[in-house]
């Protein structure tokens, strides 16, 4: 009879975005609850063993995190569970080695770690999941990392993008899911891209579907669930991965590697 929640799973069933290695072993962390689904997130463990290396074991990984100086730091907070799940947006910090990742997409759906300096370490991008009145006709609303805010501004609607001081837990300026802005993909076929919203059509009964043109000219379309806007106009409040968010076909791939070979001969 089980007793209590699981902290393992197989690699078989994890997530491909871990990029885990099939030769590794046959057990992982499982993440534990938290504001991130399981699908969409990845344990801390996972990060701090295979994504930056810290650790060659889960026993190493649980004694950096039992630190009394409180070595991880997620959002601003100190974690010290190992199977934290860590999600899209979230703001790794390691004080002792003054160092700061953003967790990102890249255009295979695969969770990167973003490198980014300490003055973009201090605030987060959050979207507005929900928007409802409570009790006393208190209103308020839900963001994608589970972060409840009452009283919000009244222009702030569904979808919608909030910029959240990690130190005061507070909302500095919103941005509105609307044409002519910069957004991020993050989930579907499209997942990891970045591009500006064109136009949304509006289906009654099933999904809006919004379409979206990247730096290249390209066109593509997703769910409206899977749209989150990352700044104003074109500039993006966020470093953005390697790729810029670019999708390449084989074909380009091989074009750009040899255009990148031949200005090194030069």
């Amino acid at each position: 009879m089980a007793r209590g929640p699981k902290k393992h799973m197989k690699r078989i069933t994890a997530p491909k975005s871990w990029m885990l290695s099939k030769l590794g072993g046959n057990w992982t962390t499982r993440p534990s609850q938290g504001p991130h689904k399981l699908r969409e997130s990845i344990p801390l463990s996972v990060i701090l063993q295979h994504k930056l290396k810290y650790a060659l074991y889960a026993r190493d990984v649980q004694m950096i995190l039992a630190d009394k100086d409180g070595n991880i730091k997620v959002d601003g907070k100190v974690r010290s569970d190992f199977g934290y799940p860590v999600g899209l947006l979230d703001v790794i910090t390691i004080d002792k080695t003054r160092e700061s990742y953003r967790v990102l997409y890249d255009v295979q759906g695969k969770f990167i770690l973003k490198s980014i300096k300490p003055d973009e370490a201090k605030f987060k991008l959050v979207k507005v999941t929900q928007k409802k009145v409570g009790p006393n006709n208190v209103p308020y609303i839900v963001t994608n990392d589970a972060r409840t805010i009452r009283y919000p501004n009244p222009e702030i609607h569904v979808n919608d993008t909030l910029k959240i001081d990690l130190e005061t837990g507070k909302v500095v300026d919103f941005i509105k899911e609307e044409p002519g802005n910069i957004c991020y993909i993050v989930g579907g076929n499209n997942i990891g891209r970045v591009g500006l919203i064109q136009h949304r059509e509006r289906h009654l009964g099933s999904f809006d579907i919004v379409h979206v043109k990247d730096s290249n000219g390209k066109h593509f379309s997703t769910r409206i669930n899977n749209i989150f806007t990352i700044g104003k106009g074109k500039k993006p409040l966020i470093s953005l991965p390697d790729d810029n968010g670019l999708y390449l076909t084989a074909l380009e791939k091989k074009q750009a590697r040899e255009h990148h070979e031949e200005q090194q001969k030069q």
